[in-house]
């Protein structure tokens, strides 16, 4: 059932991933390659990045069916790994921006969320909607940090681990879609008391699990 609260968490979750993915552009555009500006892909446009199954299907489909948590994705940013100045280095930073935008953005409304607790200003909705924010984006932060392709995590032990790991890392990249799919359908049992002990350490506010 689609009610308000359900909306302004598909508005915040299409936020978040969208400034996820511009943080992937910006840090490549920093380590040497202008890809992602040229193709017009540094931009808060949704229009530019929305995928349409991880962007509106999943979410939508989480928020109809009553999940406990919804995730998504937007299209990714394109960068040239040729045109970056350190390599596998930049290409490591590159994969992990997202993750860091995401937990900045919890860490500050977390802290919003304390001030207002503490000095008694603000109103319900002000921290029922912060909490939101922060909720959404410890749990895409996480999710993007499961190493399975196409995620970041993935990304980021590709570009991190030593070359002589890359055949088990492409052995994983075969068969990511599938274990990615049984994780959504299944995983949230194994993330949700991470993601609510992270969410109570970053607001002061404990989620019975």
């Amino acid at each position: 059932m689609i009610n308000t609260a359900s909306i302004f968490y598909f508005v915040v979750l299409i936020f978040s991933i969208i400034v996820h993915e511009v943080a992937h552009g910006l840090v490549a555009e920093q380590e040497g390659d202008a890809t992602a500006r040229n193709l017009g892909r540094i931009t808060l446009n949704p229009l530019k990045h929305i995928d349409w199954l991880g962007s509106i299907v999943l979410p939508l489909t989480l928020i109809l069916t009553g999940a406990h948590f919804i995730v998504g994705w937007a299209k990714p940013v394109p960068y040239n790994s040729n045109n970056l100045d350190h390599g596998r280095k930049s290409e490591a930073k590159v994969s992990i921006a997202g993750i860091i935008v995401n937990l900045s953005i919890a860490i500050f409304f977390g802290l919003v969320i304390r001030a207002a607790m503490a000095f008694h200003f603000g109103s319900v909705a002000l921290i029922d909607g912060a909490s939101i924010i922060v909720l959404i984006n410890v749990v895409l932060a996480l999710f993007n940090s499961i190493p399975l392709a196409p995620l970041d995590g993935f990304r980021f032990l590709y570009s991190a681990l030593p070359l002589k790991a890359m055949p088990i890392m492409r052995e994983i990249e075969r068969f990511s879609l599938p274990l990615l799919l049984l994780f959504i359908v299944f995983g949230w049992n194994f993330v949700a008391p991470l993601a609510f002990n992270i969410f109570g350490f970053l607001t002061g506010i404990q989620v019975p699990l």
